[in-house]
């Protein structure tokens, strides 16, 4: 239970229905859907389509998404695969002949089709009641009118002002003074105003073909991209069937590869094999394990995950015991286990929202532009800032993941739900790039081994082991960054904290949701 001495955040209840992500105003805007008698994929679109207008460093229009959707709470679980695809163009081989040996972060190449817009009217004809035309109204309301920016936003756009500065229409569209937004300023965005509008009324056609489509394939390809109309008509979205195991005697479910769920659940696999009650919360062993498990999961990502739609990727043998056991027998509590560094490029920002509503419809729900403001390249006429998740790839032939035509990157964005007995009891997300399987992993280990509830549990100091070094925050305590230093742990402290998360617990006995949303972020859990 909360000690109401120190500063934190109270838990959010609600019997009806309850939103939860990074802005207030987006979780607001969620509430006022369901309380109009939408859905909870309704809530989760209309919120993210405002936040790809007031928090741009994280996601937009063009990103991608992700959700896991679970209709009244029991039964069958619906993943959807809304990433894009790399240009039909875009050979390993163009590449290598221009000694291009990683894809730049901030060029056309690093552009893959963006896939929410697709993404978001396939969730609504399955699930919805409400169309783009309704969804998309608070969104185009604050890019014509403007939004006041918040404090987590106008921090994160400091941070990525060299960035902006030297991008592609970056100046002009998110630099309007020349500087970073600050905190408490206005900012209008008509050009993605009227580029939503077209969309809310025309659909995803407004945006995969015609006027729109037309000036993002100009914009990349007077930059030197691969990208054609076709690329764009011809993305779909996929719908398929949630991967999973057991810890702690629920079922946690992720999307399938190429989102990387799956390192998630070898993280479980493996820390299911330890007695993590027997530590401190946060103390050396509990972190050193967390950072042995992550170490192993992401080794094997980075060897065997990819586009399944194009490469072999062995979901059940990853998740088999075998393989956790195998690793499992090698972690040493004295010291690091002699692993590869794993370096992909970190993707820090992302927006997550979960939702709820009255007949228990779930939804988990991620969307964003992969690094800080994407590629830092806006289509030259429509606001649209594009991501730049193509730059996951790698340009090794043979590789899981390497660049080919058509095929879907190895992803970071993870939407999770928990379940028991096939009964919904936590949709939950923790942004944050590559952090995110660790991420989940803790929030979901701090709840079930050490009784936290969902706000305390999203509160908890994180770390994140990557590159060779464990990257702390400022919570973790002194003892225990010296006593990981000790195993052989190389430490440092994170500028920005270690991403964000939302959960909402849903007690089916009382009839009551428990919401949590973390103070990373400027956003809250609302309910009514």
């Amino acid at each position: 239970m909360r000690n109401f001495h120190f500063a934190g955040r109270s838990t959010v209840h609600a019997q009806q229905g309850m939103v939860a992500t990074s802005h207030p105003a987006a979780a607001l805007a969620g509430v006022e859907v369901l309380k109009a008698g939408g859905t909870a994929a309704d809530a989760a679109v209309a919120a993210c389509a405002l936040l790809g207008v007031i928090e741009p460093q994280s996601t937009g229009i063009g990103g991608d998404c992700f959700a896991l959707i679970q209709p009244r709470g029991e039964g069958r679980i619906v993943a959807y695969n809304g990433s894009g695809r790399a240009p039909a163009a875009a050979t390993v081989d163009w590449y290598l002949e221009r000694k291009i040996r990683a894809v730049p972060l901030t060029s056309a190449h690093a552009v893959s089709i963006p896939g929410a817009i697709d993404a978001w009217e396939v969730i609504l004809r399955d699930h919805g009641k409400f169309g783009l035309d309704t969804l998309l109204q608070p969104a185009i309301k604050a890019a014509e009118a403007g939004y006041i920016v918040a404090p987590r936003v106008a921090f994160d756009w400091k941070n990525q002002f060299e960035k902006l500065k030297n991008g592609t229409n970056t100046v002009r569209y998110l630099l309007p003074h020349g500087r970073p937004m600050l905190a408490g300023e206005v900012l209008r965005q008509p050009e993605l105003g009227k580029t939503l509008r077209a969309i809310a009324k025309h659909g995803r056609d407004a945006f995969y073909k015609g006027e729109i489509a037309e000036d993002m394939v100009e914009t990349l390809r007077g930059i030197g991209g691969l990208h054609t109309m076709d690329d764009f008509a011809e993305h779909t979205t996929e719908t398929t069937s949630p991967i999973g195991t057991m810890y702690k005697g629920l079922d946690v479910w992720q999307c399938p590869p190429n989102g990387p769920g799956i390192t998630m659940l070898v993280m479980l696999n493996i820390l299911s094999r330890f007695e993590l009650t027997k530590f401190d919360p946060l103390g050396v062993e509990r972190f050193h394990l967390e950072a042995e498990a992550a170490r192993i999961a992401y080794m094997m990502r980075e060897q065997y995950v990819g586009d399944p739609a194009q490469v072999a990727v062995d979901v059940i043998g990853i998740l088999a015991s075998d393989f956790a056991n195998e690793h499992v027998g090698k972690i040493r509590m004295d010291r690091l286990l002699d692993l590869p560094n794993v370096a992909p490029p970190m993707n820090p920002s992302t927006v997550y929202i979960t939702v709820v509503d009255k007949d228990r419809n779930v939804c988990s729900f991620i969307n964003s532009v992969a690094h800080a403001f994407g590629s830092a390249i806006v289509s030259n006429k429509t606001g649209i800032l594009l991501q730049n998740r193509a730059g996951g790839f790698r340009i090794q032939p043979g590789h899981p993941n390497c660049i080919a035509p058509k095929r879907r990157p190895l992803h970071t964005i993870i939407p999770a739900l928990a379940t028991r007995n096939g009964r919904a009891v936590m949709p939950f997300g923790v942004m944050g790039g590559q952090y995110q399987p660790v991420g989940q992993t803790h929030v979901l280990t701090n709840m079930l081994d050490y009784g936290c509830d969902v706000q305390e549990a999203i509160d908890m100091p994180r770390g994140l082991h990557y590159e060779g070094v464990y990257q702390l925050e400022d919570g973790v305590p002194t003892a225990t960054v010296e006593g990981l230093q000790k195993l052989g742990h190389k430490t440092t402290n994170v500028v920005a904290p270690l991403g964000g998360g939302q959960a909402i617990w849903i007690d089916w006995d009382k009839g009551t949701l428990t919401g949590g949303s973390d103070p990373r972020k400027d956003g809250c859990a609302l309910g009514y």
